[in-house]
């Protein structure tokens, strides 16, 4: 077995390779690797002699260790090695490339590879990701370890299996943790941006397409703006649709007003045509107004129906709506007739009728009205949300006070919207 025991790649980087007779043949440059199992191995030594590549097979590597690489072979019979993309190589294809850590929330740099031995092959089992690979590539781990110990400190080892790696793109431009789907879901969605944030879009749309649609939605409401765009308009329009889709009409708007317009026709075009025309309708509305800032997401009922009826359908209807905060009276027309909040409902009597204990007086405003009075008026009557309505008092949507929090302390997400 030509692997003794394990050994880190920038160890053996530029060893000389030895020929049978002990001469040298060139040094090492790279190392390829191919797909096994359980884990990937090296296929071939790319050792470089006067500026020119030639392949060493792994088949005729006769010793592979820290201190002699040797060959079965003479110098003048390998065969020269012209680099292509489709092949793996460690230090072009995985040095300084990114990991995704979803146990730390980070993205994190590939800064050596850890070989060992298995069978009659060099299997890639980890990579290092800490300060002790950045040491070892300068040449200075011992000097580092020597240091540390001066200050009765210590460099911890920073591994990860190679098991927990998976191509984030086809050609390994990047890399990212593979773990099961069930660990991805209970990653936050803050987090998930955090991480995404920290790539290209190219690579942000990889990862989301590992994400189950809802929780890419939540946490592309995270991300700054235009990484918003970026993703979903690289994104093919299905998968661009299906997240958009799932969130709140008036986070839809802001991140689809931000898109070419044939994407945007492309993404209307596949959701659901209600959905898709409050979302226009939402894009017609300046942002700093009520009209830029309401969900259509409310409960309403006739104002005639009892207390109790209002019970039963609320406990079917809340299961359709995020934020409940209070139902609203209408009428056939949809015209605003009063208010009264969960907390009023469950004490007031079962028979009485919802128009003899609600609240008339309400405040209102229309989708004109500027962002600042409507933050003043939630504020100075400590509502939950706020109805807007049209000329004819017809009930449009409310602004939440999660809206108003946004409004006055403004989430990387913010931004505003252009007029479509």
């Amino acid at each position: 077995m030509p692997l003794f025991g394990e050994l880190f790649v920038s160890e053996i980087l530029k060893m000389p390779v030895l020929d049978p007779r002990g001469e040298e043949i060139g040094r090492l440059k790279d190392i390829a690797v191919i797909k096994g199992k359980p884990l990937p191995h090296v296929s071939a030594l790319i050792i470089d002699k006067k500026k020119s590549l030639y392949c060493l097979e792994w088949d005729d590597v006769a010793i592979f260790n820290k201190r002699i690489i040797s060959a079965k072979k003479h110098a003048q019979i390998l065969n020269p090695y012209e680099p292509i993309s489709d092949d793996l190589l460690i230090v072009r294809d995985i040095f300084d490339k990114q990991i995704v850590d979803v146990n730390g929330a980070k993205v994190v740099r590939v800064n050596d590879v850890k070989l060992e031995g298995l069978n009659s092959v060099a299997c890639l089992i980890a990579v290092d990701v800490g300060m002790r690979g950045i040491l070892r590539r300068l040449g200075m781990e011992r000097d580092g370890e020597n240091l540390a110990r001066l200050f009765g400190k210590s460099i911890t080892h920073n591994l990860i299996g190679w098991s927990y790696i998976q191509p984030l793109e086809p050609k390994l431009t990047s890399i990212s943790l593979t773990v099961p789907r069930q660990v991805i879901s209970q990653i936050h969605p803050a987090d998930i941006a955090e991480i995404v944030s920290k790539v290209s879009p190219r690579e942000g749309v990889a990862f989301f397409e590992g994400l189950e649609p809802n929780q890419a939605a939540e946490a592309l409401h995270e991300l700054e703006p235009d990484k918003q765009a970026a993703i979903i308009d690289r994104m093919d329009k299905e998968r661009a649709s299906e997240i958009i889709e799932r969130m709140p009409p008036d986070e839809a708007a802001d991140i689809i007003s931000d898109l070419p317009d044939e994407k945007v026709q492309e993404i209307l075009g596949l959701i659901e045509q209600k959905e898709a025309e409050y979302i226009n309708k939402l894009l017609g509305h300046e942002e700093d107004t009520a009209g830029g800032l309401m969900i259509n997401e409310f409960i309403a009922y006739p104002s005639g129906i009892t207390v109790k009826d209002a019970t039963e359908r609320l406990r079917k209807d809340a299961a359709l709506i995020d934020d409940v905060y209070y139902i609203y009276l209408t009428d056939v027309e949809g015209r605003l007739e009063g208010a009264l909040s969960l907390r009023e409902l469950l004490i007031s009597p079962p028979d009485a009728r919802l128009s003899d204990v609600t609240e008339e007086k309400l405040k209102t405003v229309t989708p004109e009205t500027d962002e600042k009075v409507v933050a003043g008026i939630i504020s100075k009557y400590n509502l939950l949300a706020l109805p807007v309505v049209d000329k004819n008092n017809v009930l449009l949507g409310i602004v939440t006070v999660d809206d108003v929090v946004d409004l006055l302390l403004p989430p990387a997400s913010r931004k505003k919207r252009r007029k479509v």
